[in-house]
């Protein structure tokens, strides 16, 4: 079964937020899914038992835990915690959890979700005797950002237990307006992709959940749709960034430490299935792109690349790192930091595109899709298919290759569109 909630916003329960960029606190434009559950009185989970999957972004706008909020509130019964990749609380690094123990300081149970198949989800679940499951959580609008396959998984154990799921909507700091990339093909699924969406798929984690729960879910939970619910946001439109909404920004994962790193990672994380650092272990992920062979010829060429290919939005600089974790540990590495110069244009998977294009001309004897101890097309699980690898390698440009998958996300962005509950024109 397929619903919509919106429950009624609480005019007078306006606080404090900030940008997220280290800025004075302002009053937030967008109420997010949360404030409009908590306004309602919780209501929705009334007289069940209640658990959540989130993580260190679950937060009121006064910046408030909202375990904490709920875990003091007569008015709701919470009585399990779920935590995705990175853990609950955080402090896992790119492919772990926290495990499964007890919060000390709510005394909650805390279920790791991170790695389970839909089997160990159900299990999950039910061990924990919950009777309705939340989701809130702060994606960042990329397919290979876990925590919507967790969300997934969640809606998929709900229905077959029979519990209503409710998601508690977030903002796409991406601004939701146009999807981009190529979709994810049979074969190459894993928790970084497990159902055909496109790699940046431009909809908030409510509206995949509903995308999800009608074409996906029924295959996994037995024929089952997941009594869904979402609470939308009020005040939030359809293109707008993350620092318009007045939210203060929490780190969604270690390496995401701000909405700017979020604009690359949905392009430049491509550099995982390659042998070059993508910024992990310096204090710009996702913008500095390095490796021990690269020199400042690479520069040149991608520049001459970005003139003829139609890449926007963006520019470069020469740059040399000795990262201090994950790949080439303490070596030094030559590359580019990537700058957006207009975020309406750019794209961040056409300029991670044109980075390997040029890179893999430059530098033939250095440049590889393998690095020791990662998966060798690992890059094909990330955008989805072998396209982009097998198209630089047979030396395409990248007009050439970002052509194609223009089918396939087009198709997707038909599906897409009657999911969409935040038109452009509507703030509510």
């Amino acid at each position: 079964m397929r619903r919509r909630n919106f429950p009624p916003a609480d005019a007078g329960r306006r606080t404090a937020a900030g940008r997220g960029d280290g800025a004075e606190l302002t009053h937030p434009v967008v109420r997010t899914g949360f404030d409009r559950f908590a306004a309602d009185g919780y209501q929705l989970v009334a007289g069940k038992k209640f658990g959540i999957i989130a993580n260190p972004t679950a937060i009121e706008s006064d910046l408030t835990h909202e375990v904490d909020v709920m875990h003091a509130a007569a008015a709701v019964n919470l009585t399990a915690v779920f935590g995705p990749e990175h853990g609950f609380r955080g402090t896992a690094q790119a492919g772990g959890g926290e495990g499964t123990y007890t919060d000390p300081k709510t005394g909650l149970p805390v279920y790791n979700m991170y790695g389970t198949d839909v089997a160990d989800t159900v299990t999950l679940v039910r061990q924990s005797g919950v009777q309705a499951l939340g989701f809130d959580i702060q994606d960042v609008g990329a397919r290979f950002y876990t925590y919507i396959w967790t969300m997934y998984l969640g809606l998929v154990a709900a229905a077959v237990l029979g519990i209503p799921f409710i998601v508690l909507d977030r903002p796409n700091p991406l601004g939701g307006a146009r999807p981009s990339g190529p979709v994810m093909h049979p074969g190459l699924e894993t928790f970084v992709g497990m159902k055909p969406i496109c790699q940046q798929h431009a909809m908030t984690v409510g509206e995949l959940a509903l995308l999800f729960n009608d074409h996906f879910v029924p295959a996994d939970a037995g024929g089952r749709k997941a009594e869904l619910t979402v609470v939308a946001m009020r005040g939030w439109r359809r293109g707008m960034y993350y620092d318009q909404t007045g939210l203060p920004w929490v780190m969604p994962s270690p390496n995401m430490p701000t909405p700017d790193t979020a604009l690359m990672y949905y392009g430049l994380c491509l550099f995982e299935g390659a042998n070059l650092s993508e910024g992990r272990g310096t204090t710009r992920p996702f913008e500095l792109i390095t490796a021990p062979y690269i020199d400042y010829h690479w520069l040149d060429a991608l520049n001459a690349e970005l003139e003829t290919n139609g890449v926007h939005g963006t520019r470069f600089r020469e740059e040399y790192v000795r990262p201090t974790f994950d790949k080439y540990e303490n070596t030094v590495c030559g590359g580019l930091q990537c700058y957006i110069t207009d975020r309406g244009s750019f794209d961040a998977i056409t300029t991670a595109v044109a980075m390997l294009v040029t890179v893999r001309r430059r530098y033939p004897d250095g440049f590889g899709w393998q690095y020791p101890g990662r998966d060798a097309i690992w890059v094909d699980k990330l955008s989805g298919s072998d396209w982009i690898r097998t198209s630089v390698d047979a030396g395409k440009d990248t007009a050439e290759i970002v052509a194609g998958w223009q089918a396939e996300l087009a198709e997707f962005a038909r599906l897409r569109k009657e999911y969409l509950m935040y038109p452009e024109d509507d703030p509510s």
